[in-house]
């Protein structure tokens, strides 16, 4: 199997999953928020959030780190899996209590803590899924990393049921978060132990000082993008009167953002191998890599967040219901930082060619930028102020990443960026116009009618050239040779 046709195969095998546990996630959120109500669900969301912000310290980038390195030296999959182990035990120790200090510390109330509690520990199960993930990942095993996602979907939607119909409250749903983390590391468990490698305790400290040094960079970066991604919930909680009902609704947007992004992680999951391998072997099919990401990123989120923006009423009114009615200015706002998401590949890109500690940076400034548009933006605009600050912060990280990716032997031209945004604009806003004035059709056709205008459209505008079609030939015909 080639090079493009195992990334291609990579990619299907986790657009496959992502569809499926994304729309499972999905409809577990639905009948979550509709169930619990805007207070209760809330409840939960600032729950995921509060401890999404410390769930990330019992990785430090280790298990970046880890896709990276082995994925270069197979051999080296006991070696960081024993070490590792070992480092994540105390690490996690360690996070559970500063949570547990933090939530009493800011004194809220009783139901919060109790749900804050168990969400805590379903993190700190899933940190060490993670850890078996990333060997999967370094193997480029996908569907490994594929089951295990759809297994926790498929729990989490039938556990939500049975939650529902025994009428528990939110400390229910806290519990099954629980549950389900641990059946699904106990799947990761045996994959390793079965197909890759058994995680026998290991303490080499020699091993430990340098590895913890060079993931360093990529936890900072983990550390910075959940504040920004989390904050803002948080800091809603602090800032706004009764504001569980009002995190209900932001984070009923939200959640429609967040689970439309499946389709950047399948394409940056099924990459990242390569890009690390191409790294040290060919320079040329990285930069090819680079500028194909790009271009397919934008393909793929322009038209999604055009057609978002316009039907977002019909969205909130299928989803949730008419209490969340107010989410609908929050996911017109929101949905194009989408846009901004999709198109910034540099983070892989420098994480990739051991410049992590760039996007380190560049992260840190966003999270501060973040901070402080809250700080600003909350007290007077509420939820609102919180997803502008969100999208302005995605649009202001994408300069100096861009900058810094110019700088770069991977770099493409200005005109090839420009030129492909304005193609993909143009086929857009087409679409958009059609979407605009048919918007009261059936929801589903209009949507299967949209996707086959904006494919016209970019026919049209000639979007594809003779480098894609070379790609698309070598996946189904398998030729051997790599594009340089």
């Amino acid at each position: 199997m080639n090079t493009i046709q195992r990334i291609a195969k990579n990619t299907i095998v986790l657009g496959i999953s992502q569809v499926t546990s994304s729309l499972l996630g999905f409809l577990f959120i639905m009948y979550t928020a509709r169930y619990l109500g805007a207070e209760g669900f809330g409840i939960l969301s600032f729950a995921l959030a509060f401890t999404g912000i410390f769930g990330i310290f019992p990785d430090l980038g280790l298990g970046q780190l880890t896709v990276r390195e082995v994925a270069r030296d197979k051999s080296l999959a006991s070696k960081y899996l024993g070490n590792i182990a070992v480092i994540k035990v105390i690490l996690a120790i360690i996070t559970f209590g500063l949570i547990c200090l933090a939530i009493n510390l800011l004194g809220y109330p009783n139901m919060t803590i109790k749900v804050v509690y168990l969400v805590a520990l379903a993190v700190i199960f899933n940190t060490f899924s993670q850890m078996f993930y990333s060997i999967f990942q370094a193997h480029e095993k996908m569907e490994y990393v594929s089951i295990g996602q759809i297994l926790n979907s498929v729990l989490m939607l039938s556990g939500a049921l049975f939650v529902i119909t025994r009428g528990f409250g939110v400390i229910g749903f806290a519990s099954l978060y629980v549950l389900v983390s641990a059946i699904v590391l106990g799947y990761s468990f045996v994959v390793s132990v079965l197909k890759f490698a058994k995680p026998k305790t290991e303490i080499d400290f020699d091993f430990w000082k340098p590895t913890i040094k060079e993931a360093l960079p990529f936890g900072l970066t983990s550390i910075f993008v959940t504040i920004y991604y989390y904050i803002d919930t948080v800091m809603l909680s602090l800032m706004v009167p009764n504001s569980n009902e009002v995190i209900g609704w932001y984070n009923a947007a939200y959640k429609i953002v967040l689970a439309l992004l499946f389709m950047r992680s399948i394409l940056h999951i099924s990459l990242f191998p390569n890009m690390s391998e191409f790294y040290k072997t060919s320079k040329e099919s990285l930069k090819l890599i680079c500028e194909r990401l790009f271009k397919y990123s934008l393909i793929i989120s322009f038209p999604i967040a055009v057609g978002t923006a316009i039907l977002s009423e019909r969205f909130i009114l299928l989803f949730y219901g008419s209490e969340y009615l107010p989410s609908v200015i929050a996911l017109q706002i929101l949905i194009w930082s989408n846009v901004i998401i999709f198109a910034n590949f540099t983070p892989r890109l420098f994480e990739a060619i051991n410049k992590q500690i760039i996007f380190t940076k560049i992260t840190m400034l966003g999270a501060i930028v973040n901070v402080i548009l809250n700080l600003l933006l909350i007290p007077q605009f509420s939820y609102v102020g919180a997803a502008t600050a969100t999208c302005l912060t995605e649009f202001i990280l994408l300069f100096p990443s861009f900058i810094l990716f110019s700088q770069t032997e991977y770099r493409f031209s200005g005109s090839f960026a420009l030129k492909n945004v304005l193609k993909i604009f143009i086929a857009g806003v087409g679409m958009g116009c059609f979407v605009k004035y048919f918007c009261d059709i059936n929801l589903a056709v209009l949507i299967v009618l949209s996707a086959l205008i904006y494919i016209v459209l970019l026919y049209l505008v000639k979007m594809f050239d003779e480098t894609d079609i070379d790609i698309i030939r070598n996946v189904i015909k398998g030729n051997k040779r790599v594009y340089k």
